[in-house]
Order: C-alpha cells, then sequence, then structure tokens
C-alpha cells in the first residue's frame, strides 16, 4: 500500500510552493518517516521538515422526498513537506 495518496494542488497549498512547502494527503496510519522516505524516493528531493495534521471528515445532510438522509465524509491526514533550498516538486512534469 502508497503511504501518498495524491498531491493537494488548492490555491492555498499552490501559494505554499514559493516557500519551498509542498502538501500531500497521505494514509491515515503513516508517519512522519515513513512519508519523508516515500517522497525522497518518489521525487528525489531532501526533505528538511514535515508538518502532518488529522482532518475529521463533515458531517453532511441531504433532504429527500421520503425524509432526510445524513452521513459523514470520511475522516484523512494531510502532509505539508519543506524541500531543501533550491529542490523543486513538479506535479504536472506528466501532462
Amino acid at each position: 500500500m502508497s503511504i501518498l495518496k495524491k498531491p493537494i494542488v488548492t490555491e492555498k497549498a499552490t501559494s505554499l510552493n514559493d516557500k519551498g512547502q509542498y502538501s500531500f494527503d497521505v494514509a491515515i496510519d503513516a508517519n512522519k518517516v515513513q512519508i519523508k522516505k516515500e517522497i525522497e524516493q518518489l521525487y528525489g528531493v531532501t526533505i528538511t521538515s514535515i508538518s502532518t495534521m488529522r482532518t475529521i471528515g463533515k458531517v453532511k445532510s441531504k433532504f429527500t422526498k421520503g425524509g432526510s438522509i445524513s452521513g459523514r465524509r470520511p475522516h484523512g491526514k494531510k502532509a505539508v513537506v519543506t524541500v531543501k533550498e533550491g529542490d523543486i516538486i513538479d506535479f504536472y512534469s506528466g501532462l
């Protein structure tokens, strides 16, 4: 099973790229050592720091003719990595 699920390319996450910081959606049971090892191997960069955060899924409600249905979005985990100055990660090279 892969530790990295996908890179996060929102407007807020993309603005961090100028500072050398990149955001990833990672497996919920992954630790910082595993995340660092996989990103360095996959992208060929040197990581100086990692911040991880758990995200709690929102409760969502939907109203239908028969009543209301409520559910929850899945929980997740994000990692913001800072790479060594001069290194870059290019998410768009495969396009």
